[in-house]
């Protein structure tokens, strides 16, 4: 259900942007305000579900995310909009997170990997069909339809959820850190919000520096509490372990270089190049089917290279390929685009599947509800701040973003793909630190399968 939203929405931004009478890069705040909400209120999700069961949690999510996508529908101007994605956030935040627990919780560690990577392939059957599916709704009907589409499919999750999942909690359950949560959720929101308000030229510079500072004040009091604190929000000393420490940090810079594309994509294909929403869904397509289509191999991949391996030949193929989309251009085959998608789109799941599970190899059971929280949240925040930068960078080289001609938008959107390539290849650096033979506590099974 967050995966068909996201994609449908990503597809049917600039649309959205037309009839809500603005920028088509101001589309940037409906898109991350949704996933900073998530980042604000995932770290509370391991608690909830220790507190309160599984069950009672991933349906109350739901249900608020189902309720968040019918008010969106109800929508009438984009602040509207931002809050009622918020409130979908809100219930999202719970989705993923507790989802993942529950899988850690009821298979062994080396069937971890196995379990994802099926459990994935529902999911992924979401960002092939909402592209597409997109393109349909604004061309067809209205872009009210998005949000509403997730209303049966939402009842229909509350019916299942509560017929199939397991029900884990703590039978002793820790007390919340609430001064945490306030620290940690103030200056991730404040810093996102200078991120968004940052080149709309509705601050001066002094405004957003001191935004700045107090954002950072604000996380910098919450790393001091949660290194005194009994019960901290989120356990630092996780980061200790070196696998933790290298899957989370380095999930973190390669989500900042990647989170943004799926927004570029549209723009470029739309705006720039001048296609139907139908044809920009089905552009998109290839990624989605590629992404399943690695589900399958990735035991295979894991067990002959190892997670090292894997990690840092990958992202450096990522970021090739996000440099090479800066060619693309009116006079580029519509099968090249495709091709160049399928492939970003096969090496993006080898990447996000190796980094979620890289982050359970060395972490006790009593830790991976911690564990879980930490790496949803950076990732969640990563992708907020990699729309955030997508669009800004994309906003810097274009004289006027508010009636850029369509190839103004391409230079800037090629430029935007440069930068965010190039920030991808870096983050290479930190997947160094892993050792040979680091993860295969959680891929054991398929060494010893394949040899």
């Amino acid at each position: 259900m967050e995966s068909l939203d996201t994609t449908i929405l990503n597809t049917a931004a600039p649309v959205i942007a037309a009839a809500l009478k603005v920028a088509p890069l101001s589309m940037k705040s409906v898109l991350s305000s949704y996933t900073l909400s998530l980042a604000v209120f995932i770290p509370i999700s391991g608690w909830m579900a220790d507190r309160f069961g599984t069950r009672r949690v991933f349906a109350s999510a739901i249900g608020l995310f189902t309720l968040g996508s019918l008010l969106c529908g109800l929508s009438g101007s984009i602040h509207v909009l931002v809050a009622c994605r918020i409130l979908q956030g809100c219930g999202g935040a719970m989705m993923v997170p507790v989802g993942r627990l529950t899988l850690v919780r009821t298979f062994a560690k080396s069937e971890l990997v196995r379990a994802m990577s099926f459990v994935a392939i529902p999911s992924l059957v979401a960002p092939m069909l909402g592209p597409i599916a997109g393109g349909l709704i604004v061309g067809y009907f209205h872009w009210r339809v998005i949000f509403f589409l997730n209303v049966p499919i939402g009842l229909a999750g509350l019916y299942m959820v509560y017929l199939h999942l397991p029900d884990y909690r703590e039978a002793h359950p820790k007390p919340l850190d609430v001064a945490g949560f306030l620290l940690f959720g103030s200056g991730v929101g404040l810093l996102s919000y200078v991120l968004e308000v940052f080149g709309e030229h509705t601050l001066n510079g002094p405004a957003i520096l001191g935004l700045l500072v107090v954002a950072g004040l604000l996380l910098a009091g919450w790393g001091f509490h949660a290194t005194k604190a009994r019960f901290p929000l989120l356990r630092l000393n996780l980061f200790r372990l070196r696998t933790f420490r290298a899957a989370v940090s380095g999930s973190f810079f390669t989500r900042l270089g990647i989170g943004g594309i799926p927004f570029l994509f549209p723009l470029l294909y739309q705006v720039g190049l001048g296609f139907t929403p139908i044809q920009s869904g089905l552009l998109l397509m290839p990624q989605a089917i590629a992404a399943m289509t690695m589900k399958f191999t990735m035991s295979k991949i894991l067990a002959r290279i190892g997670y090292r391996g894997v990690l840092i030949s990958n992202t450096a193929i990522l970021g090739l390929l996000i440099l090479l989309f800066a060619t693309i251009g009116a006079r580029t085959p519509v099968w090249l685009i495709a091709t160049q998608t399928f492939c970003f789109g096969f090496f993006t799941s080898l990447q996000y599947t190796s980094m979620n599970t890289l982050v359970y190899a060395d972490v006790s059971g009593d830790q991976t509800s911690s564990a879980s929280t930490i790496a949803s949240t950076v990732q969640q925040m990563s992708i907020s701040f990699g729309v955030a930068a997508a669009s800004l960078l994309t906003a810097v080289f274009i004289p006027d973003r508010f009636h850029s001609s369509a190839p103004e938008m391409i230079h800037g959107i090629h430029r935007a793909f440069l930068i965010l390539g190039g920030v991808t290849v870096l983050s290479t650096i930190i997947f160094g630190d892993i050792k040979s033979g680091d993860g295969d506590s959680v891929s054991q099974h398929q060494v010893l399968s394949h040899g």
